[in-house]
C-alpha cells in the first residue's frame, strides 16, 4: 500500500467541531506537524474534508 504524507498548515481554531475532529484523527495536534499514513479510502477522504488546514503528498 502507498503512504501519504500529512502535514497541518493551518490552525484549527476557527475551523468547526467535526474539521477539529478529523485533523485530530488523522494525528495532527500542531502547525507544521507531519504524520505518514497508508493511502486507503478513509484517509484520502479524511483529508479531502480538511483540505483547506492540511498539505498531503506522496511518501
Amino acid at each position: 500500500m502507498t503512504k501519504v504524507k500529512i502535514t497541518l498548515i493551518k490552525s484549527t481554531n476557527s475551523a468547526n467541531q467535526k474539521h477539529k475532529a478529523t485533523v485530530a484523527a488523522l494525528g495532527l495536534h500542531r502547525i507544521g506537524q507531519t504524520v505518514e499514513q497508508e493511502a486507503t479510502a478513509s484517509i484520502l477522504g479524511m483529508v479531502q474534508k480538511v483540505k483547506h488546514l492540511v498539505r498531503c503528498e506522496e511518501a
